[in-house]
């Protein structure tokens, strides 16, 4: 196990109902907020209505910014940096899922710098102060309520251009979750989300560290939690215990505590992010298709931690004299799963063909030079590869 530091400062207030309160935790916090929220949907529902009024009891004054699209974009955070310059912003209230979180986020920084936001999703700046933000949170998926995490997209130049931070201090102040307000999400993005918590988890399991079963106990529990809660919300939307399972298991699949003492992978992400942006697909249903071919790829690398994926993940019985054969049979089951929840598990079957595989896998990389992913280092070939075996 891996020397580390856990620290998670995002206080969670957890349960139905507390959405409500949401104005009572702000106050003596905060005085002019940023309300920052999606495409409408939390205006039709009457949440943005609802998020209004308690502010209005605490005396805090709000400015309105919706209009967050999946894969936040860019032009949206500048206009967010620019009304909170104008209007004399403290806070920063993100009501909605991860893009709604991550379009936050970066207005939280950038609203503090003096230079373009997107230096920091460059890499040329780090971030060294934030204007809080606080989420009601009405998906989960991302996660991003309480990671270090925020993905942009580039919608100014002639290809979108998706590209990811993580620092500890942009993490929420506060993270109010109320599974009662996802009873209403789409089946498409229920399963999306389901799927991109599972992804989370894994980009942490399948590790080279060896003895860190504690943290691996944690990640297969997630795991199978989502397995098990995730057709239940699809069949019954309004089943609160297996929606409060998935919103509880979505922060913890993505707010570190499962990468204590060891060193993920995180290279399913990156590839999975550029057919996001080039497409506009839901990152989710990107992981849906990139996961499983990453694994096929890469499996032989530790055949015995696929083994014990599939095993204790999946319920596969172990062939002891085929490890291999019970290594696939895990992957396998994946896809059966995607496939059952009304997921792509292929690119053919997101209507994408592989005419800019070469270009993705280019932007993925950075070039011939680099590679990505800690559990086997990939080049721009082997993703490629990957691209072609997702097909």
């Amino acid at each position: 196990m891996k020397n580390f530091t856990y620290c998670m400062p995002t206080r969670v207030v957890f349960g139905a109902g507390e959405s409500e309160n949401i104005g009572k935790l702000l106050a003596c916090k905060a005085k002019k907020v940023l309300l920052h929220y999606g495409m409408g949907s939390a205006v039709k529902s009457g949440l943005i209505g609802r998020v209004k009024k308690a502010l209005d009891d605490q005396c805090i004054q709000y400015v309105e910014l919706g209009g967050v699209h999946p894969n936040p974009r860019l032009s949206l955070v500048r206009k967010g940096i620019e009304m909170v310059h104008q209007n004399g912003i403290d806070t920063i209230l993100a009501v909605g899922g991860g893009s709604v979180i991550d379009s936050s986020k970066a207005i939280s920084i950038g609203s503090v710098y003096q230079g373009d936001v997107w230096d920091f999703y460059c890499g040329k700046k780090i971030p060294e102060k934030v204007m809080p933000v606080a989420v009601v949170l009405t998906i989960p998926a991302a996660g991003s309520e309480a990671s270090n995490s925020s993905v942009i997209t580039n919608d100014e130049g002639t290809d979108p251009d998706k590209r990811g931070i993580n620092y500890d201090i942009i993490r929420p102040v506060l993270a109010v979750m109320d599974p009662t307000l996802t009873y209403s999400i789409p089946a498409y993005h229920t399963a999306a989300g389901g799927v991109d918590i599972m992804a989370h988890v894994m980009e942490r399991y399948f590790t080279n560290e060896k003895n860190v079963d504690f943290t691996d106990r944690m990640c297969e529990a997630t795991m199978k939690t989502i397995i098990r809660a995730l057709p239940m919300v699809l069949e019954h939307p309004d089943d609160y215990s297996a929606r409060a399972e998935m919103m509880w298991a979505s922060t913890i699949a993505h707010n570190d505590l499962l990468s204590t003492g060891r060193l993920g992978d995180w290279a399913s992400h990156r590839i999975a992010h550029q057919p996001s942006a080039l497409y506009d697909l839901t990152h989710g249903a990107a992981l849906c298709i990139i996961f499983p071919a990453w694994m096929k790829y890469v499996y032989k690398h530790d055949v015995q931690r696929f083994v014990q994926y599939a095993v204790r993940v999946w319920g596969v019985d172990q062939d002891f004299n085929n490890p291999e054969k019970t290594a696939l049979e895990g992957i396998h089951r994946l896809e059966e799963f995607i496939k059952s929840v009304g997921m792509p598990s292929t690119f053919s079957d997101a209507g994408i063909s592989y005419a800019r595989f070469e270009q993705m896998a280019d932007r993925a990389t950075g070039g011939d030079t680099f590679t990505l992913g800690q559990f086997v280092p990939l080049t721009k070939k082997d993703i490629y590869e990957i691209y072609h075996l997702a097909l």
